[in-house]
């Protein structure tokens, strides 16, 4: 089964996918193993691996502050790798991909990137400063992989830019819920259910939210509109905290997602009762 069947698969009827985010390397890089594996543990679905780079132009206070402890580790790309093939090796089959952007990819060669990240288990990137025009190169590795690349859209994406994104991204598409970088926040945007809605009349593909999901009442409601909750910067603050501390919310975040998910909100999001989404 190719990375892109396993991703894809992860969405299944009745029940919302859970795809949490954590980076590797931090706070340090066994604490971050183990943290991945409390995540799976607690049910995760999806897993979204964050690569450091000293630039995270997407990323909020929180992230951007665990990336670069992890820099200062000396934690390089090929760590990254060698962590998820650790992973695998300690039995984790949940489906992962590596969020990191696009300079380090570059640096290390992306045809060297594409087939380590493969040997070790990696069954996708995301990589948020690539735009669909200019990823030919990265595509190509891709898909001689079966591993999938996929792509972001924002609010503010045009009608053109939605239909592109609907026919480049492989898995599932990535819904950005605001403008503005990663981050916790106290309530969900107000357009996000016609936002989810614009790309859902376009796409044939599963829709996953991200970035200000926080609590278990947001991850619920997220829930209720998308067939993936992404959260990133809640998980990775009880990172820095402790297992136990990462081990509740990612329960919390789990137990809030199957409430929202069901027969029921299958009719409102708008996909087939029966089959993978």
């Amino acid at each position: 089964m190719t990375g892109i069947e396993r991703i894809a698969n992860a969405f299944q009827p009745h029940r919302t996918a859970f795809m949490p985010y954590a980076v590797l390397g931090y706070p340090t890089p066994d604490i971050s193993v183990q943290v991945v594996q409390t995540l799976v543990t607690a049910g995760a679905d999806l897993l979204e691996l964050g690569v450091p780079f000293s630039d995270p132009l997407a990323d909020g206070p929180t992230i951007q502050t665990a990336t670069h402890r992890a820099l200062e580790q000396g934690v390089t790309t090929a760590d990254c790798i060698t962590m998820v093939a650790r992973l695998r090796d300690r039995g984790v089959e949940t489906p992962a991909l590596l969020m990191g952007y696009v300079n380090p990819v570059l640096a290390y060669g992306v045809e060297c990137f594409v087939a380590d990240s493969a040997a070790a288990g990696v069954d996708g990137f995301i990589v948020p400063d690539l735009p669909p025009e200019e990823a030919g190169e990265l595509e190509a590795a891709c898909q001689h992989r079966g591993l999938a690349l996929v792509y972001l859209l924002a609010p503010t994406s045009s009608p053109e830019r939605i239909a592109l994104v609907a026919q480049k991204s492989q898995g599932f598409i990535y819904l950005v819920s605001l403008t503005g970088v990663t981050g916790a926040r106290d309530g969900l945007p107000p357009g996000l259910a016609g936002f989810v809605a614009r790309v859902r009349a376009v796409a044939h593909k599963p829709l996953a939210v991200g970035f200000g999901i926080a609590s278990g009442e947001q991850a619920r409601a997220v829930a209720e509109l998308a067939d993936g909750v992404i959260v990133g910067s809640a998980l990775v603050r009880c990172a820095g905290e402790s297992i136990e501390h990462v081990r509740t919310l990612a329960d919390e975040l789990r137990e809030a997602i199957n409430a929202g998910d069901g027969r029921e909100q299958e009719c409102q999001k708008g996909i087939p009762s029966t089959g993978t989404r």
